[in-house]
């Protein structure tokens, strides 16, 4: 399963990875919004939300391209381990 997560903190990037590959899933990662943003999410089987860390303006892009793509979207107010891990649990197992 392929899982793209939208926020959270910089210093973390590593141990979601981590997270989501102990979970049999592969990640990408985006703190920031970057030039080419929506190209580079793809079309993965679920895109997690870290709201509580992200700008309104990427939530907004993310969604959009979630909804052209049909991708399932999971919303959680953390950005730490053990939210990125209940979400994993839910969806992957």
């Amino acid at each position: 399963m392929s899982v793209v997560i939208i926020g959270g903190n910089e210093c973390m990037v590593c141990q979601y990875e981590e997270i989501c590959k102990k979970h049999g899933c592969k990640a990408k990662v985006f703190v920031k919004e970057k030039s080419g943003f929506k190209k580079k999410l793809g079309t993965p089987d679920l895109m997690i939300l870290f709201t509580n860390t992200v700008s309104h303006k990427m939530v907004h892009s993310a969604v959009t391209e979630a909804k052209r793509n049909k991708i399932q979207i999971a919303r959680t107010h953390s950005s730490s381990a053990s939210a990125l891990t209940t979400v994993l649990q839910e969806y992957c197992g």
